[in-house]
């Protein structure tokens, strides 16, 4: 693919997901040096109040939600190759998933991950917080239809060449 045409499609201009021919493709970080990568990603749960209640008595039929959520988020984090396509599978150092009550009408979740490497760690991180969300959803569904999932994004990443980031 030319560069004019890659430009018209839109792909280039730092895109590393397309080869010369404009297919996807995983990138090649063969050459890129390993170094401590750490990504926080931050996102919540709104539900009615008296959900979140029944959710900090213990009162929710199928279980501690908060910890169910916790578990899946680290098991998300440890799956995301074999979730999002392009994603290189890594070998983690740490995560980390708070779930913490935010009264009157949310959870919050925030999720840290932590790797020695040569890919940074957001896609983890990411998918951790939209999958402990997503539990919490699913435990408490037939209490609370109306929940919703809000605010999923990244909030730190620190380590490898394009350097630290932090939100606004």
């Amino acid at each position: 693919m030319t560069e004019a045409k890659a430009s018209a499609q839109g792909l280039s201009g730092g895109f590393t997901h397309f080869d010369e021919q404009g297919r996807a493709a995983m990138v090649d970080v063969s050459d890129k040096t390993e170094t401590e990568r750490t990504a926080i990603a931050r996102g919540r749960v709104v539900m009615n109040p008296a959900t979140l209640a029944r959710i900090q008595d213990g009162e929710v039929g199928k279980g501690d939600v908060l910890g169910v959520a916790r578990l899946a988020g680290i098991m998300a984090a440890k799956r995301t190759a074999e979730l999002i396509p392009l994603c290189h599978p890594l070998m983690l150092a740490k995560v980390t998933i708070d779930l913490t009550p935010a009264p009157p009408d949310a959870v919050q979740i925030e999720a840290l991950v932590k790797v020695t490497g040569r890919t940074g760690v957001e896609m983890e991180a990411l998918t951790a917080v939209t999958v402990a969300a997503l539990t919490v959803y699913d435990m408490c569904k037939a209490l609370d239809r109306s929940m919703r999932i809000e605010g999923v994004r990244l909030a730190h990443k620190s380590g490898g060449k394009s350097g630290p980031y932090e939100a606004a």
